[in-house]
């Protein structure tokens, strides 16, 4: 009894696909049990995520040093060429979606054996001229060829929307990486600031201290103090006058690092330091967590990952069914140039369908879907601590507002009072009704106070750009 080819290969195919081991299924429980909101209190559709960064920021300098970045920075540029590599992937992969065309000419000669089969054969014939085929038998071969491994089971078009979702979230990296960007260069920015004013600060102490130097000497001379006195003073103006290098060096050191953000060499950051400590903090509103997932790239591309993980996942399973690839070739083919062109005798043509599966030795494919299963459980859990993070960062950073706020405003009152003890100090001393160590004590908290002071307007400031960032704003 004969079997129809039809049924062997139906028979075939149905045993090779049912030999495919199951995917794991995952769940996103942090996705579907994402709180409605931050807090109790904050309650506004507002999201100041979607601002653009040019209307977010109202420093004129620091735009510029961003819109410097922008063109220059060399992080950024490499990211934009695995945007293309990736985009390149997508392309690659709907290439073998096609039929390959190839164009090829050939020319050679062969000697066979007069004792063999094929020889025996060549030698028993005659051509039209009446002459025997000769011993060494050239080749010449035109034409071409085509071969096409054809999706029955959508395996190649699951590999291409891997190669999609791949590509897509290569964009998201690179609109996190500009998130990322304008928030670090804003940063620095206010860092840069702080440290001018820090000193400052630095420089009006020892503007103060050489005062208090000169009052002591005097004093000493009308034996109204000691030379402990001068000497403790001349101390704390050395200390002092020392702490200015300190922070020119800090100062140089954070231009060139935001030098390196725009990608050049080490020049002067323009800045108005002036206007620091009068700078108002924006107000920044988180609108809903579910706009998290639409807002931040790094979200967006956690997701694109997870979903080019189960594609992955897809194609890997399919590689345990069998394959038809289809071949074929057309041309001219003649053992002398003379016969090329004598159609349609010297033309040869061929076609083959090819159907074939793994039978026995499965062990790489096996490999394969295994590791392409664990990424896809990895993806997942990298996407729900991408969420939990950012929900948890938003939280704390909205805290962090209200509390700096808070911070800011008995900082200036503790600055404005020792301001205040600085003058008593100097008159009491002076009429000698204080010592040198109440004196230096004083202007010892009052510098503290304000250094305190203007590090807590930079936090007013980087917090804000902070809570700006994570809720998904500076890409657009």
């Amino acid at each position: 009894m004969k079997i129809k080819p039809a049924i062997a290969i139906t028979v075939f195919l149905a045993l090779a696909s049912c030999r495919a081991p199951m995917a794991t299924v995952i769940k996103d429980e942090v996705k579907e049990t994402l709180p409605p909101k931050f807090a109790e209190e904050n309650t506004t559709e507002i999201n100041s995520g979607t601002t653009p960064w040019r209307q977010f920021f109202t420093d004129a300098d620091l735009i510029n040093l961003i819109e410097i970045a922008l063109k220059n920075n060399q992080e950024l540029l490499i990211t934009l060429q695995n945007i293309e590599i990736a985009k390149s992937n997508v392309l690659f992969q709907n290439g073998k979606l096609n039929p390959t065309f190839i164009a090829a000419a050939s020319v050679g000669v062969e000697k066979v054996g007069r004792y063999t089969s094929t020889g025996a054969g060549d030698a028993s014939t005659e051509i039209t001229e009446g002459k025997e085929v000769p011993d060494n038998l050239g080749n010449l071969d035109v034409g071409v060829s085509a071969n096409w491994e054809v999706d029955i089971w959508h395996k190649l078009r699951t590999e291409k929307q891997a190669a999609v979702a791949k590509y897509l979230s290569t964009v998201e990296g690179k609109n996190f990486l500009l998130s990322n960007l304008i928030q670090e260069i804003a940063t620095d920015y206010y860092e840069l600031l702080t440290l001018d004013n820090q000193l400052d600060v630095i420089q009006q102490y020892t503007v103060l201290q050489t005062k208090a130097l000169a009052v002591a000497k005097i004093q000493k001379q009308a034996a109204a103090t000691t030379e402990l006195a001068v000497k403790k003073f001349e101390a704390e103006l050395a200390k002092s006058k020392a702490g200015e290098f300190t922070y020119k060096q800090n100062i140089v050191e954070k231009e060139n690092a935001i030098n390196v953000l725009l990608g050049r060499y080490p020049q002067a950051i323009v800045r108005h330091k002036e206007n620091f400590m009068t700078s108002i903090p924006q107000l920044v509103y988180t609108g809903i967590p579910s706009e998290l997932l639409s807002n931040r790239p790094d979200i967006k591309q956690a997701e694109l990952e997870l979903q080019a993980a189960k594609l992955d996942v897809q194609a890997a399973r399919k590689e345990f069914y069998p394959s038809l690839e289809i071949s074929t070739a057309l041309g001219l083919n003649a053992f002398k140039p003379g016969y090329l062109l004598k159609l349609p005798e010297s033309v040869a043509y061929s076609l083959a369908g090819d159907l074939a599966g793994p039978l026995i030795n499965k062990s790489a494919i096996k490999a394969n879907f295994a590791s392409a299963d664990a990424m896809q459980i990895q993806a997942l859990y990298e996407y729900d601590k991408t969420i939990l993070n950012s929900y948890i960062e938003i939280s704390n950073l909205m805290s962090k507002v209200k509390n700096i706020e808070q911070y800011y405003q008995l900082k200036s009152q503790e600055t404005e009072a020792l301001n205040q003890s600085i003058n008593i100090a100097d008159i009491s001393f002076k009429n000698s009704r204080a010592d040198y160590l109440e004196v230096l004590m004083t202007q010892r908290d009052a510098l503290d106070s304000k250094m305190e002071l203007i590090e807590a307007k930079k936090q007013q400031l980087t917090t804000v750009v902070d809570v700006y960032k994570g809720l998904g704003g500076g890409w657009k």
